[in-house]
C-alpha cells in the first residue's frame, strides 16, 4: 500500500509525518536538524526516497542536506552559492543601489525529468541549478540580467521563493521573486523576461503597471494545464491563461485579497485554494476565523471551507510555502501555521483535522505519495 509523507520545515527543525492512503492516523517523526531554521524540505518526483532540505542559522549560515532513504539518514551536500561574474547591484529599501549578498536558500525544486537535477531559489534573489544531486551549484545568471537593478527587497527580504517547472517542456521555467515579479524562461534558463502584464501595484510602485517590481507572493499550476497559472500577490489574487503573458484579477468575493499561499487541486485545474489574511500589516485571518477559500471556477466565486478549523479568536498566519496538495484520487490538502499547527483534509478541503500541533513556527509544507 502507498504511503503519504508530509515534509514540514519549521523555525526549529524539520518533521516528517506519515500515513497510509486513508490519511486518518499519522505518525510524527522526532525533530530533524533540531534548532535550525529549515526553510524548505522537498522530495524528488522521480525518486521519492531522495529528499532535500535547506537549513539555516544566523550562527552557522546555510547548509543543504540530502537524504536518499526517505528521511531516515541525511548527508550535507554542496553549499557553495556564488553569483556568476560581476555581482552588480539591486535597489535597497531606500531606493539606493546595494550589492547582491547571498543569505539563504528559500526554495528547492527537484527536476521533473532528471533525478540528479535540482533548482534552488535564494536570497538575495537568484536561481541556482545542480546537475549532480546537490553536490555543486551554478547560477543561471541571465535571470538577474532581467532588470535586476530594479529589484527591491520585500518585508521578508529579496527572495526567489517559487519555481514552477513545465511537465513536458524542460526548457520552460517560471519563477517568482519578492519584490520583483514573475519571470519566465523558454530556453532552459539562458534568457528570461518579466511576465507581469496585468499586475497593478498602486501603493508599492511609482508606476503601478511597471513590468518589474511587483511583490508576487506565490504561484501555482496543475501539470495537466501548465499554461493556466494562479498567483497570490501582495494584494490581489490573479489568473493567467497563457503561461503568464497576461494576468487578470479573480479575487471576487474573498474577505481579503491579501495572503501568501495558493494551491491548485491535483485533478481539477480550475479548482484553486487560498488562505486570506487581513492585510499587509495585520497578518492574521479576517475576523479571527481561520478559513481556506476554494473556487471551483478558476476564481471569482469563492466558498469558505471551515469544518474543523477554528472560527473565533484565531490570529495565526500561513506562510507562502506552507500549503500543499497530494496526488491521491480524493485530493488531500495540507497547511501549517505560524502557531505550529498542521491541518489536513482528505476530501478536497471539505473537512479538516489537526494532524500535528505545538510544532515550531511552520515555514514550509510539502507532500509525497510514495508507492
Amino acid at each position: 500500500m502507498a504511503t503519504v509523507r508530509v515534509l514540514v520545515g519549521t523555525q526549529k527543525g524539520a518533521f516528517i509525518l506519515t500515513s497510509d492512503t486513508s490519511r486518518r492516523a499519522w505518525t510524527v517523526s522526532e525533530p530533524l536538524f533540531g534548532g535550525w531554521e529549515v526553510y524548505h524540505v522537498k522530495g524528488s518526483p522521480l525518486d521519492p526516497q531522495r529528499i532535500y532540505a535547506a537549513q539555516s542559522t544566523g550562527w552557522f549560515g546555510q547548509l543543504i542536506q540530502r537524504s536518499d532513504d526517505g528521511g531516515k539518514s541525511w548527508n550535507t551536500v554542496g553549499n557553495e552559492f556564488a553569483y556568476c561574474g560581476e555581482v552588480g547591484t539591486h535597489q535597497w529599501y531606500d531606493g539606493s543601489q546595494h550589492p547582491w549578498e547571498f543569505n539563504r536558500v528559500w526554495h528547492l525544486e527537484p527536476d521533473l525529468h532528471d533525478a540528479e537535477t535540482v533548482y534552488a531559489g535564494v536570497e538575495d534573489a537568484a536561481l541556482f541549478r545542480s546537475v549532480d544531486g546537490g553536490q555543486s551549484w551554478q547560477e543561471l545568471p541571465a535571470l538577474r540580467a532581467a532588470h535586476g537593478e530594479l529589484w527591491q527587497p520585500g518585508a521578508g527580504g529579496m527572495c526567489l521563493h517559487t519555481i514552477l517547472l513545465h511537465p513536458t517542456d524542460p526548457q520552460r521555467i517560471i519563477v517568482a521573486i519578492s519584490a520583483a515579479g514573475a519571470f519566465r524562461s523558454d530556453d532552459g534558463g539562458e534568457s528570461w523576461r518579466g511576465i507581469n502584464h496585468g499586475l497593478v501595484s498602486n501603493w508599492e510602485l511609482p508606476d503601478p503597471h511597471a513590468n518589474v517590481g511587483h511583490c508576487v507572493h506565490n504561484l501555482a499550476m496543475n501539470p495537466a494545464r501548465p499554461d493556466l497559472l494562479f498567483m497570490q500577490k501582495h494584494w490581489d489574487v490573479m489568473r493567467s491563461d497563457n503561461g503568464g503573458d497576461d494576468w487578470r484579477e479573480i479575487s471576487g468575493n474573498l474577505p481579503s485579497d491579501f495572503g501568501f499561499p495558493i494551491a491548485v487541486h491535483a485533478h481539477e485545474p480550475e479548482t484553486v485554494y487560498v488562505i486570506p489574511i487581513k492585510s499587509d500589516s495585520e497578518h492574521f485571518p479576517p475576523e479571527g476565523k481561520l478559513r481556506v477559500y476554494r473556487s471551483r471556477t478558476g476564481g471569482g466565486e469563492w466558498e469558505a471551507l471551515t469544518h474543523g478549523l477554528p472560527q473565533e479568536h484565531c490570529y495565526t498566519n500561513v506562510l507562502r510555502d506552507a500549503m500543499a496538495v497530494d496526488t491521491l484520487e480524493e485530493c488531500g490538502l495540507y497547511f501549517g501555521t505560524t502557531s505550529g499547527h498542521l491541518y489536513a483534509s482528505a476530501d478536497g478541503g471539505d473537512h479538516w483535522t489537526v494532524i500535528a500541533q505545538h510544532l515550531p513556527k511552520v515555514l514550509s509544507v510539502e507532500v509525497q505519495v510514495v508507492p
